[in-house]
């Protein structure tokens, strides 16, 4: 059986599949940018095999945020801890949008989820995409980035009142702890990510809309744009992002030139149906 994972930076999705059989997983997210080696053999060894049973597996795809060349063998090395007799391949979150979306059509795919990231694909391969830089310097239109914009807004009084006594509501946060937590404690990314869901029940909000839109057309033009000049392309999104503000990002998609595609969530489906046809013709 083949073994597929879907891992950002908050959670991993596994599907241990057959031509019939498809048996699903959730665990905490593997992403060796922010996982060492004994975390990540803690979550495959501690919760992912109380799951399923090593010994069905012969095969191991596992595509993951921050999976780049210089840590995809950090990864590799805990996958065959546990996995020994499997044949194990570790590739990018990115390739596993690009083959969930368009399988062996070209296009451009997109990730929108904590972090953000853009590709040309020619429907076997990445061939062009641009660093996303992290939330810091980039991830332009994502989760984090979006969290961290807000957050400034709301404790330097540039939210309207009544949305920011919402927020603070809700989030009863003081400055010192926030600082706390997106500069001293791990993850401040995910941290920021957190706030997604309510600028999500907030949409109709003209700041939040507006915040949401500004950000989108920024990641057009520093990630979309980079990757191609053609507009004959469509576009097409994985992430938590795309999928809670799809309306939105339709609209700046088609504003700023491109043809919409679709938008998954999740990849895992699509990486499903793919790796099912393609390995069980």
């Amino acid at each position: 059986m083949i073994l597929i994972a879907d891992s950002g930076s908050t959670k991993c999705d596994w599907a241990l599949i057959d031509e019939t059989r498809d048996t699903r997983v959730a665990t905490e997210g593997i992403n060796p940018f922010f996982c060492d080696a004994k975390r990540m053999e803690s979550i495959i060894g501690g919760k992912l095999l109380k799951k399923i049973d090593a010994t069905d597996v012969n095969k191991v795809l596992f595509f993951g945020a921050g999976c780049r060349d210089d840590k995809k063998q950090l990864v590799h090395d805990s996958l065959s801890t546990y996995f020994p007799g499997s044949d194990v391949e570790v590739s990018t979150d990115l390739e596993a949008a690009a083959i969930a979306l368009y399988g062996s059509r070209s296009g451009i795919a997109a990730i929108l989820g904590t972090g953000s990231i853009a590709c040309m694909y020619d429907g076997k391969s990445v061939v062009r995409s641009i660093a996303p830089l992290g939330y810091i310097l980039g991830d332009e239109g994502s989760g984090a980035v979006l969290g961290k914009k807000f957050l400034g807004d709301c404790f330097k009084n540039q939210v309207p009142p009544k949305l920011q006594q919402r927020f603070f509501k809700k989030y009863p946060m003081k400055v010192a702890e926030l600082i706390d937590r997106v500069y001293r404690q791990p993850q401040a990314n995910t941290f920021l990510a957190s706030f997604v869901p309510f600028l999500s029940a907030n949409i109709a909000e003209a700041y939040v809309y507006n915040l949401v839109f500004d950000s989108f057309v920024e990641f057009f033009e520093r990630n979309i744009m980079q990757c191609t000049d053609s507009r004959e392309y469509e576009v097409s999104f994985c992430g938590s992002v795309a999928y809670h503000f799809a309306d939105i990002l339709e609209v700046v998609t088609y504003e700023m030139g491109y043809n919409f595609g679709h938008i998954q969530k999740a990849p895992l489906d699509g990486l499903v149906r793919h790796f099912r046809q393609t390995n069980y013709k």
